[in-house]
């Protein structure tokens, strides 16, 4: 059974495992991907079968991370249902990561790993894991950094504090 999150329509027979594809993860957990084949068919209903999605797909009419004439971002809504947030050209030069891991490689390189398996070299000492990274598409280069503090807004996306929203009231 696939996850609430991909919010597919029970009703039309699109929710059991037959017609619902696997995600391939790449770099991400499991059940924090959502197939293309969903996004573009049901969210943005640039086909109707999943074959059109295919040949979508295959003719590269449909980038990930590079510029198009339309550009999404598919973030949680305050449900922690995926949503379709569409986004200006400017805001779809960059990104935002989270920091994973930050350590030494061979012959003492410093380098940092995101949560989306980019790696930069030589990053700002100052950048520790849980930090935030605005990361330049085109050049991979970090823009700015936004600390892992207390008074931050922030979205909590899984574990057990997942049911504990709270807001600053100060």
């Amino acid at each position: 059974m696939p996850p609430s999150h991909w919010i597919l329509n029970k009703h039309t027979g699109t929710y059991n495992n037959k017609k619902t594809p696997r995600p391939s993860s790449g770099p991400h957990k499991l059940r924090e991907c959502l197939p293309l084949v969903i996004f573009l068919r049901n969210s943005l209903k640039y086909a109707l079968i999943k074959k059109e999605i295919q040949s979508i797909l295959m003719q590269c009419l449909v980038k990930v991370d590079e510029k198009n004439s339309e550009n999404f971002h598919l973030i949680y809504d305050t449900k922690g249902w995926f949503t379709i947030h569409k986004i200006t050209t400017d805001e779809a030069t960059y990104k935002l990561t989270k920091v994973k891991r930050v350590q030494f490689g061979a012959k003492g390189i410093p380098y940092l790993v995101t949560h989306d398996g980019h790696t930069i070299y030589y990053p700002d000492p100052i950048i520790k894991v849980n930090d935030t990274v605005r990361l330049d598409l085109e050049t991979g280069k970090i823009i700015e950094l936004i600390k892992f503090e207390v008074r931050n807004i922030a979205m909590i996306t899984g574990g057990h504090n997942m049911t504990c929203w709270s807001s600053n009231s100060s």
